[in-house]
């Protein structure tokens, strides 16, 4: 009989030890009834009853928000959402006349509209590749590439 009343002690103590810990980090946004520091005296000075209140009462639910409006909205109730589809809306046509915008100027350098640089004009030069007879630069060591 000792032994049964040694386990619900310890059984007692680590149940308020874990009452208190969970009250101590619980977000404080949550805790319902009383402050937090009160909520850690009660489980103290009343060992199982104030644990048991703590868990039952104490704890607020996850799903509760600090603006009291826990249910969710339809996407077409919810103006946030509504502005959002609007911006995207004009997003999506500006990216479309951008797209055309940028088609025409591919047509007009396809057909020779657009300036072309001269032949000889600084990075327009055609690189030939490298044969035997024409062995290319010089590399590091200062001796042909071939």
């Amino acid at each position: 009989m000792v032994r049964f009343y040694v386990v619900l002690i310890v059984a007692a103590v680590v149940f308020s030890i874990y009452a208190v810990a969970d009250c101590a980090f619980f977000d404080r946004m949550r805790i319902r009834g009383l402050s937090r520091g009160w909520w850690i005296v009660v489980i103290i000075f009343v060992p199982i009853i104030g644990g048991l209140l703590w868990f039952l009462i104490g704890r607020g639910r996850a799903g509760r928000s600090s603006g009291g409006r826990s249910r969710t909205l339809a996407p077409d109730d919810d103006a946030e959402f509504l502005r959002q589809l609007g911006t995207e809306a004009e997003q999506d046509e500006r990216i479309r006349r951008m797209e055309q915008e940028l088609a025409d100027l591919d047509a007009d350098g396809a057909t020779g509209d657009a300036a072309a640089p001269p032949e000889g004009a600084a990075g327009t030069e055609r690189k030939r590749p490298d044969t035997p007879e024409t062995p290319g630069e010089s590399g590091p060591s200062g001796r042909p590439n071939g």
